[in-house]
């Protein structure tokens, strides 16, 4: 792989490449997503990028009935809700991220230890097209 900052402008690009990638200290192992630029263990700034397997557990969610501006736009609301969520990952970290492929209007039906896999969503068109990270159930 070839060498990139780490910055949140390298990150974007991976996304954009598909790439869930995450940040590593040389000195203790700790993982980061999203990456960071020193070790919040150790204190060390020796760094490197670390390609995630992209799978992990969910821990825990909520269902966004009242979306923010943004939400709207892509056409979420009290009719359309959204899931986000905290994901455990095997590297040893957990993120929050967008959850798909839930029903997120019936949040009985979402339940936490449900295996996922990461997810690539493209929105927008041209100088707007962006990439983001979600995760889906795995099976």
């Amino acid at each position: 792989m070839e060498e990139r900052p780490i910055s949140d402008i390298s990150y974007r690009q991976f996304l954009e490449e598909g790439k869930f990638m995450g940040s590593k200290c040389d000195k203790c192992g700790k993982v980061y997503v999203p990456p960071r630029h020193f070790c919040m263990e150790c204190g060390s700034s020796d760094m490197r990028w670390h390609e995630m397997k992209g799978e992990g557990e969910l821990a825990a969610f909520t269902c966004v009935f009242v979306a923010p501006p943004y939400m709207v736009e892509l056409g979420y609301n009290r009719k359309n809700p959204y899931c986000t969520g905290v994901i455990n990952l095997p590297e040893g970290t957990r993120m929050v991220a967008r959850i798909e492929g839930v029903d997120a209007s019936k949040p009985e039906s979402i339940k936490i230890g449900t295996p996922m896999k990461v997810d690539f969503i493209k929105q927008g068109e041209g100088e707007k097209a962006r990439t983001f990270l979600a995760f889906r159930p795995a099976s």
